[in-house]
């Protein structure tokens, strides 16, 4: 399964796709990178950008599921809008593409990435290194954290799957 996580934005989207296997496999790095868009350009062209290229890694890609995560601001409202307008092209590019798609919050990342809610990015990042037995975090940031949301979904997939199989001994 290919799992697609993505870091919102609208000057930089991160994006990182990891491989999971039922095999018992390690969790595999495939790609990572992120979608720029220029400051000088007009929001709607910048949207269109990240539309577009978001339909084309998708593309490129295939991903089974595409995990985004959910937005938390607590200051800049007009930052927040427009990280949203760029999050909702996101959301559309997957449901265009009939990815199915998760959301997680950063409180949700941090506590299955590191299992501590408040950690530091330098956790989540030396988490991501360890998990995915890296010599270094990808660059930039926010190729890294949507490298992040995707081990998340495995995770969090992993965790459901257990919870059923346990489910089903205590039944049989």
């Amino acid at each position: 399964m290919v799992i697609l996580g993505i870091d919102p934005g609208y000057g930089i989207v991160g994006y990182g796709a990891i491989e999971v296997r039922d095999d018992g496999e390690p969790i595999k790095l495939l790609t990572y990178g992120a979608i720029t868009t220029d400051p000088n350009m007009s929001f709607c062209d910048r949207l269109d950008v990240i539309f577009e290229n978001m339909l084309e890694i998708i593309g490129n890609i295939r991903p089974n599921i595409m995990a985004v995560e959910k937005l938390f601001f607590r200051n800049n409202q007009k930052t927040a809008i427009d990280v949203a307008q760029a999050r909702g092209v996101i959301l559309l590019s997957g449901k265009k593409c009939k990815v199915l798609l998760q959301e997680f919050t950063p409180l949700q990342v941090k506590m299955i990435i590191t299992g501590y809610g408040r950690a530091k990015k330098n956790q989540i990042m030396d988490s991501v290194k360890e998990i995915l037995k890296l010599d270094k975090v990808p660059k930039p940031d926010d190729a890294a954290d949507a490298v992040a949301l995707a081990i998340c979904s495995a995770k969090k997939m992993q965790e459901q799957k257990n919870t059923v199989s346990d489910a089903k001994k205590v039944l049989a």
